[in-house]
């Protein structure tokens, strides 16, 4: 993974809340320090984050799903601009781009706006997922990704890595250091949906996945220290 110049990085939205709720701030402030490092090297960062610490889907059947998934993507935005605040109080500037109008709190997405505000030295929140229901922010990371001539593709989760299975049931299981992204899909490791992990094999954006909480990691993600898995499109 030479020459990377651009990167989109998608975060929990429950890695970052506190299990008695609000948010991690200290978690965040080091993720703020980490991005902070690339950013000051000259690599441009955009970021994701899910909204899993608001919202999980539906509770129950009477909500509509195409509802649940608008609750969703503000529960997206919400988590943006919390993180966005915590980046700016570590010294970096930020803003929030979503693919629909929501006020004066973000500007409406569009890839000239992006470019324009990566060349500022900006880190870059994609907030709201793709503005459609049916949709992941598996897919809205993506997309972003190829939209944005992304290099790679980060995603910093609870695990280290991926594994042929579940290593909190199986202590036996075997973690990949590469696999191809055609292995993933016919293996069905869930590392992303199906839909996304399309997107990426037709795309050739290739993926790191490592462990959020692992120290330094997402600078280790690109500095030669990389202890995850990196998934590859060739």
């Amino acid at each position: 993974m030479d020459n990377i110049k651009r990167v989109i990085l998608k975060l929990s939205g429950e890695a970052l809340a506190k299990k008695q709720g609000g948010y991690n701030d200290n978690l965040i402030e080091d993720i703020a320090n980490q991005v902070k490092t690339l950013v000051d090297k000259g690599t441009d960062v955009g970021i994701v984050i899910g909204g899993g610490n608001y919202w999980r889907g539906r509770s129950n059947d009477n909500i509509d799903r195409t509802k649940a998934d608008q609750i969703g993507m503000l529960a997206t935005i919400m988590n943006c601009i919390y993180v966005s605040e915590i980046f700016r109080s570590q010294g970096l500037k930020t803003n929030i781009l979503t693919p629909f109008e929501c006020g004066s709190m973000t500007k409406l997405f569009s890839k000239d706006r992006a470019n324009k505000y990566f060349e500022k030295g900006m880190v870059v929140f994609f907030a709201g997922g793709t503005g459609h229901p049916y949709f992941s922010t598996d897919t809205g990371i993506v997309l972003r990704a190829i939209e944005m001539d992304a290099d790679a593709i980060l995603l910093a989760k609870a695990i280290d890595g991926i594994y042929d299975s579940d290593p909190k049931i199986n202590p036996d299981a075997k973690k990949y250091d590469t696999i191809s992204i055609s292995e993933v899909v016919d293996k069905k490791l869930g590392v992303i949906d199906m839909t996304a992990s399309v997107m990426c094999m037709e795309n050739k954006m290739p993926l790191m996945v490592f462990g959020l909480e692992e120290e330094n990691s997402i600078v280790n993600a690109l500095s030669g220290n990389f202890n995850g898995t990196v998934v590859t499109v060739d």
